[in-house]
């Protein structure tokens, strides 16, 4: 599947099968991603090999599929280190905008809102580890091993 040219034909239905989204949150999602990328290009960012709406629809794709990175970037063209900056940054800028992020616990107790559906993210994450230092490590005495 390359682009959204592939995407015209596709029913309403088969667009949020195929997604996870409806079209219109795909619309605002993108619109929300066009103005973190005005942002960040203003800030001397480089320019990207995809578009926006590559970009989206590869994160789309990522968090709808649990494809692996080397999976979604290869289908996109880029390496695997690319998918996942490519990832990582789309999620933050949604999540930075704040349209589609979540009530807290307690907001939803306190509420009547009726709720359509509650995602769970399980995606793939960075592990920390510790960096290798030899002021961090200890050091036993040698004892007559020459």
């Amino acid at each position: 599947m390359k682009g959204l040219d592939s995407l015209s034909h596709l029913s309403n239905n088969q667009f949020r099968r195929l997604t996870g989204v409806k079209r219109a949150t795909f619309a605002k999602m993108q619109e929300i991603l066009e103005g973190a990328h005005a942002a960040k290009k203003a800030n001397g960012g480089r320019p990207n090999k995809l578009g926006i709406p590559e970009m989206l629809l590869m994160t789309l794709e990522y968090l709808r599929e649990y494809r692996t990175y080397l999976h979604v970037g290869a289908s996109r063209g880029v390496s695997e280190g690319t998918a996942c900056k490519i990832v990582r940054w789309v999620e933050d800028a949604l999540v930075k905008d704040g349209t589609f992020s979540l009530p807290g616990k307690k907001e939803l107790l306190k509420s009547d809102t009726e709720i359509e559906a509650v995602l769970v993210d399980a995606t793939e994450s960075p592990v920390q580890r510790p960096k290798k230092n030899s002021a961090d490590t200890t050091r036993g005495r040698r004892s007559g091993t020459r």
